[in-house]
């Protein structure tokens, strides 16, 4: 594929796009009230006499991972705008609580020339910066066109995704020398977009390092506490289909130790709470949601925390994390988020998405992988037993937490030399 072949069949699916996002509106993934933004169309004015920065990110993850760089944004340009998009639901509801003043979310435009182009003209931004792997020809193409640099922050490539680009040379070729400047996670990824032809690629280090603790709210943290008086606990963080019946299959080991153990499961789509709650039911255990407004009583097992942009009242709980979407091929997600909160942290070996960061939690001891449900009920099983042993791990996962606090700063420094405004941009035919 190449880049005209590309352009010209995104413009000629138009109606297609349409009737996946009416559908995708129907079955929930799709703001109907927003829906515009997808085609371009802004809900939100423009800021005079701002100086715009569109980043896009794909979602949670990677929504989370921006926002210390988007503080240094606003903190050293008093003039500064942050128009963050994403394409996920759940962090658009996120960031609807976590965005400081000067940023809004909008939903990012679909990857159709015209409808980049409406973004573009209704937001004016000096400079386009995509986080991790979002890389979409037309969005490229158009800010180019637009005079605006494009900067690819936190940049990941798997081998398995250098040769799809790779098996695709004549779109790859057309669109990697457009990026000027790749700030990528390791090596590796810098090895493969040099590749690839990217004209700038440093080496920054990952993004995430940098994330600040997650916000507690007080209230909402000493309400769980109440509740839990001096019950043992444990958290599956962020967990994906597939895993919550194994972390059922743990709790079934866990509760012949410590019958009154509670398992708290925080999936990572708020939207399966139900489906969670009727598994952990009809595997015979108690089950209430938050997204009920309940609270777990002496008598709940499994309190599944089906709200979004709470998990750190988990963390503040729970002395003891998994963090999930690594016994699935999901890539695992971020393990430094609990230790910021004094957790001793477990994953799965599916940790290809942040394998540097699991690296060195398991080798500094503040970390533990974990193979199936087996592996997870002994290890959580040994924790609970001796709390001495999660007090020395948590210790070395907090310290190296907090190794990285000045890497945001190296970070922006490469960013801010392109966040000049360059001109004005128009929408055009």
């Amino acid at each position: 594929m190449w880049m005209p072949v590309y352009r010209g069949l995104s413009i000629l699916a138009g109606p297609l796009i349409k009737a996946i996002l009416e559908r995708r509106v129907a079955a929930g993934k799709e703001d109907p009230h927003r829906l515009g933004e997808r085609r371009g169309l802004a809900t939100q004015q423009r800021p005079a006499h701002k100086t715009v920065v569109w980043i896009h990110a794909a979602s949670v993850g990677e929504s989370v991972s921006a926002l210390p760089l988007i503080d240094h944004i606003l903190i050293n340009d008093a003039d500064a705008f942050v128009v963050l998009t994403s394409g996920t639901l759940s962090s658009a509801r996120l960031m609807a609580n976590r965005l400081p003043e000067r940023a809004v979310h909008q939903f990012a435009p679909l990857d159709r020339p015209r409808w980049v182009r409406r973004f573009l003209s209704h937001w004016q931004p000096t400079a386009v910066i995509f986080i991790e792997s979002e890389i979409w020809p037309n969005m490229i193409v158009e800010a180019k066109a637009a005079g605006l640099p494009v900067i690819l922050v936190n940049g990941r490539m798997s081998v398995k995704s250098f040769k799809q680009w790779h098996r695709w040379r004549r779109l790859s070729q057309a669109l990697f020398p457009k990026i000027d400047l790749v700030l990528a996670v390791d090596d590796s990824a810098a090895t493969h977009f040099s590749a690839l032809g990217a004209r700038q690629v440093a080496v920054s280090g990952n993004l995430k390092l940098a994330s600040p603790p997650l916000p507690l709210i007080s209230a909402d943290h000493h309400a769980f506490i109440a509740a839990l008086g001096d019950r043992p606990i444990w958290l599956a963080a962020s967990t994906h289909p597939g895993e919550d019946d194994i972390v059922l299959a743990a709790h079934a080991h866990l509760v012949q130790a410590h019958p009154d153990l509670l398992t708290v499961i925080v999936p990572r789509h708020p939207n399966r709470g139900g489906e969670i709650r009727d598994m952990a039911t009809a595997s015979g255990f108690s089950a209430v949601q938050r997204s009920e407004g309940r609270l777990p009583t002496p008598q709940t097992a499994i309190y599944v925390a089906d709200t979004l942009g709470e998990i750190a009242v988990f963390f503040a709980a729970a002395p003891i994390v998994f963090v999930a979407g690594s016994l699935v091929p999901v890539g695992g997600h971020n393990p430094l988020e609990p230790c910021h909160f004094d957790c001793a942290v477990l994953f799965g070996p599916l940790m290809h998405k942040n394998a540097a960061i699991a690296r060195r939690l398991l080798a500094c001891g503040g970390a533990i992988e974990v193979s199936d449900a087996a592996d997870l009920a002994r290890q959580v099983g040994r924790l609970l037993t001796d709390p001495e042993l999660g007090h020395i791990q948590a210790a070395a996962a907090a310290t190296e937490a907090r190794r990285n606090v000045d890497l945001i700063g190296t970070i922006y420094n490469q960013v801010a030399a392109f966040l000049k405004p360059s001109g004005q941009h128009h929408e055009g035919p």
